[in-house]
């Protein structure tokens, strides 16, 4: 695999690392602002909503540019907003450098996606696309237990300022390692549009808004459901952020791999399997080995369709792949957005700190059945296509034969 592909995971590891931590710190955060967990929660929501709108804003502002010059603004974009959470003097101020960061998170894993499947052979696109991804993975085994623990031993704004400093790394690692080929298709904007006129472009943002966004009702009130429910200390959360890290990363890497091979069963298997490992969460979280066990396999679960939704898209919108790509991205955060915001209602109708586990596996149950429809579908398009295809060789033999003839 090209060294580029190391960059792009660095980059991802930045963004992977604020993403996630605001979970294990939400407590702190909350208290120092004097404001409500459920409240406290928007920072995850503000943050995916960023990514929803940011995406597609920012990857069609960027056609004309080189994709390497797009992702080190990117990636500069994303150190301002961390530096302005970290600093700010009330939650208002840091909910905008939330969205600020936000901002470069669709858009840099939209555009690296592409870049990504550039760099290798067609049969490798999705382990490729993996790769990248890993440093997300990866940030969830280092960077989100290590702010973490960081947050809760010398305070949150001191995490925020170390991830504003990935963001930095990130950004020469760019800059040293991505070559300047591979500049963004001479940007016909309504070209990138006309990839959305694919409905199965469509189910597969929808399948990942409800999948994955099954994994976020569960993780964003990770903290006071272990502390309060499952009684662990808070600072064992650390290491249960580590479990559910290392979850992700054994499912990114199978789903690379297999993503490329039998991309729909593998979705079948491991969205039906979410479902039910959020539903069997609402009753292990009482247990402190079953909790565990559990959110390493929900990491591990939710992270195993991320591969495969995002190579979906591009094999759907293979004319224009950049805004599908990002905009894919974006539907991982609307997912987000509605996760954590079902999450808060269920939690503030005082249905208890577990409830969000339920919706989680009600909304992965949902893109289960998503995935079987595009399945269908994909299937009738080519029996359609061969039905054509077979209709039209008859009408070609005779002027064959005739030519034969002469």
């Amino acid at each position: 695999m090209p060294l580029a592909l190391l960059a792009l995971a660095i980059g991802a590891f930045g963004i992977g690392t604020t993403e996630f931590v605001i979970m294990g710190v939400l407590p702190q955060v909350a208290g120092d602002f004097g404001v409500t967990i459920p409240t406290a929660g928007w920072l995850v929501t503000g943050y995916a909503l960023g990514v929803v709108f940011g995406a597609p804003l920012l990857t069609v502002l960027g056609t004309k540019v080189s994709r390497k010059k797009m992702l080190l603004f990117l990636m500069g974009l994303f150190v301002v907003g961390n530096l302005l959470s970290a600093f700010a003097p009330s939650f208002g101020v840091m909910l905008i450098g939330r969205i600020v960061a936000s901002l470069a998170h669709g858009a840099f894993f939209g555009i690296g996606s592409v870049v990504a499947a550039g760099l290798v052979a067609p049969e490798k696109k999705a382990s490729a696309i993996s790769l990248m991804f890993m440093g997300l993975t990866v940030a969830n085994i280092v960077g989100v237990p290590l702010g973490t623990y960081i947050g809760q031993a010398a305070g949150w704004r001191v995490t925020f300022t170390l991830v504003a400093a990935l963001g930095v790394i990130g950004l020469l690692g760019v800059a040293k390692l991505v070559p300047e080929a591979g500049r963004a298709e001479s940007a016909n904007v309504r070209t990138e549009f006309a990839a959305f006129k694919n409905v199965q472009v469509w189910l597969a943002m929808a399948m990942t808004v409800l999948g994955y966004g099954g994994v976020f009702a569960a993780i964003t009130y990770i903290t006071p459901m272990m502390t309060e429910v499952t009684g662990y200390t808070e600072g064992a959360v650390t290491w249960l952020l580590v479990l559910f890290g290392i979850g992700m990363f054994l499912g990114n890497l199978v789903g690379g791999r297999f993503a490329d091979r039998a991309l729909m069963p593998l979705l079948f298997t491991t969205l039906g399997a979410l479902s039910l490992a959020l539903l069997v969460f609402t009753a292990t979280a009482h247990n402190k080995v079953l909790a565990a066990i559990t959110l390493t396999l929900i990491g591990a679960l939710g992270f195993a369709t991320v591969p495969p939704l995002q190579k979906w898209v591009l094999d759907q919108a293979t004319a224009a792949p950049t805004l599908a790509s990002a905009a894919n991205i974006g539907a991982f955060n609307l997912g987000n957005a509605l996760a954590a915001w079902l999450g808060g209602v269920v939690i503030s109708a005082g249905l208890g700190y577990t409830a969000p586990n339920w919706v989680g596996a009600l909304l992965s149950a949902t893109a289960l059945l998503l995935a079987f429809l595009a399945a269908f579908l994909d299937r009738r398009t080519k029996a359609r296509s061969r039905v054509v295809a077979q209709g039209a060789a008859p009408a070609v033999a005779p002027a064959v034969a005739t030519a034969v003839g002469h």
